[in-house]
């Protein structure tokens, strides 16, 4: 299955720089311009992402070879799915990256932003100790996850909503 995986990635990744190739020549210098920077940004991402998981990876070894990773340590469970909610939003950020040269859109969509964001406060309250926090805190976090919430679903809705008013065949 990651054979699977790796091979649709390698062939997005040809598909994208093969179009980007064929395209150049009709870009202006900006478009040019924002091409290689989400070429390097994607980059940096990707190594980003292969460091948290080998981060990740030796901590988890490290916690069973120790015997920390267990029921009577929440903070260790606490630990492991705070590194995994740093990767998992690097993937989607990465993913958002790489969308752009996909579709050969100028700008980031908003509702990418907005999930990469609420992925971060879901994060936050992921690795917060509910017991020890602070009430303003728990407060300012669940205040914008709502807030985030409905963004997202307002963009969803809006999206929606121009989908369907679309004649068939654009």
């Amino acid at each position: 299955m990651a054979d699977t995986a790796n091979k649709a990635r390698r062939q997005m990744a040809v598909r994208i720089f093969s179009e980007t190739r064929k395209h150049w020549a009709q870009q202006n210098w900006y478009q040019r311009f924002e091409e290689i920077i989400v070429v390097v940004l994607s980059i940096i991402v990707a190594i980003v992402i292969l460091v948290a998981v080998l981060n990740l990876v030796l901590t988890l070894y490290n916690m069973l070879r120790f015997s920390i990773l267990d029921a009577s340590h929440p903070a260790a469970f606490q630990a492991v799915f705070g590194m995994i909610m740093i990767v998992i939003i690097a993937l989607e950020f990465n993913h958002t990256i790489l969308g752009q040269l996909e579709r050969g859109l100028g700008v980031v969509h908003v509702r990418a932003v907005v999930l990469i964001a609420l992925l971060a406060v879901l994060r936050k309250f992921i690795v917060t100790e509910i017991g020890e926090a602070d009430a303003d805190l728990l407060f300012a976090l669940s205040a914008s996850t709502i807030a985030l919430g409905a963004v997202y679903w307002a963009i969803r809705q809006q999206d929606h909503t121009m989908r369907s008013r679309q004649p068939e065949g654009e």
